[in-house]
């Protein structure tokens, strides 16, 4: 199985009004940081807060008018991204999550009228749960990554980004399972081959960076983080991320939990803006000094907004803050 451009002009005919057409803005301190343009694709602006609207609407829209409800497993924004598209079509859908998954977020899928299930400690146990319920109660299962729908979903963000800054020279994008990445590569590569495309991961339980070095899909523990969007397996019978992944991706990087903090609170106080963890990791990455020097334009992806609030106030005013058994040491924001 593959991935063409022609699927993803698919799916951004599928999803049009309903999850596209995020603004690109520019970040002047980070442009000037990094001596390049520097642009960041707002998908905080998606209806649920998070680019992951994309990849469900493009999903759920294709399926037949017969299929009665859906489930998936998430560590948030998929889940929220499922049932909004499920809700669309009428359908009930229930999520699986586990118990490391922040309570602001699964409230917020609840709310949005989802069947919230809790199952173990890690992305792959939600996962088992979630295709065992296929059979179970005949759910159609929509994956957060290794699903060519959602793929696609997912690239027409690469489409957005290319056609308003045809002159990109890197893009900078949050990898966890590789549904986004695989699409954004995929659409950016087909458009200009030259453009460098980097999949930027926490280095703590990062799946597709350890898959990618072994040749493999490998399973990973699985930790808290502040980049919790990012947590969780890729799945030892991955079909399409991976390899997209492997092939297309000119670099993996890893950033650690002082450098996403930091980031989160340049977002902040530098460009007023409020990002989940997981969606500052190229920020993260260019503050850190840990990407190739660009020689034009970046553009990266901005995720998400749905995190847990009174632990984003007390990283903003620098204090310390323990999400699961982790301790991230505070530290005031200076420029």
């Amino acid at each position: 199985m593959t991935l063409v451009l022609a699927d993803i002009l698919d799916a951004q005919r599928r999803i049009r009004g309903l999850a596209d057409a995020t603004p690109l803005i520019p970040s002047p301190f980070m442009t000037k940081f990094g001596g390049q343009d520097f642009l960041m694709k707002m998908e905080t602006m998606q209806p649920i807060g998070a680019f992951k609207l994309r990849g469900a609407v493009s999903a759920v829209m294709a399926l037949p008018t017969d299929v009665g409800g859906v489930t998936c497993c998430s560590t948030g924004n998929h889940g929220r991204g499922v049932t909004y598209a499920a809700n669309l079509r009428g359908m009930k859908a229930v999520i699986c999550m586990s118990a490391l998954v922040p309570q602001a977020k699964v409230e917020g899928i609840r709310a949005l009228g989802a069947d919230v299930r809790i199952v173990g400690t890690s992305q792959d146990e939600a996962m088992y749960e979630s295709q065992r319920l296929v059979e179970a109660e005949g759910l159609v299962e929509i994956s957060p990554f290794d699903d060519p729908r959602v793929i696609s979903g997912q690239g027409t963000i690469g489409l957005e980004m290319l056609a308003a800054r045809p002159d990109l020279d890197m893009l900078l994008v949050p990898l966890s399972g590789g549904g986004l990445a695989a699409g954004v590569a995929t659409a950016a590569k087909a458009i200009n081959p030259g453009i460098r495309v980097i999949g930027i991961s926490m280095d703590r339980g990062a799946a597709m960076h350890e898959s990618i070095r072994a040749g493999h899909p490998v399973e990973v523990p699985e930790y808290a983080s502040l980049a919790d969007s990012l947590g969780g397996g890729i799945g030892l019978d991955n079909r399409l991320s991976f390899p997209i992944c492997r092939d297309l991706l000119d670099d993996t990087i890893l950033v650690s939990e002082a450098e996403i903090r930091h980031a989160m609170q340049v977002m902040f106080f530098e460009d007023r803006m409020v990002a989940e963890g997981a969606s500052v990791v190229g920020q993260a990455a260019m503050l850190a000094g840990k990407l190739p020097e660009p020689k034009g334009p970046v553009g990266t992806v901005v995720t998400g907004r749905n995190l847990d609030m009174p632990s984003f106030l007390k990283i903003m005013a620098g204090e310390d803050i323990e999400i699961g058994d982790l301790k991230v040491s505070g530290q005031p924001y200076k420029a």
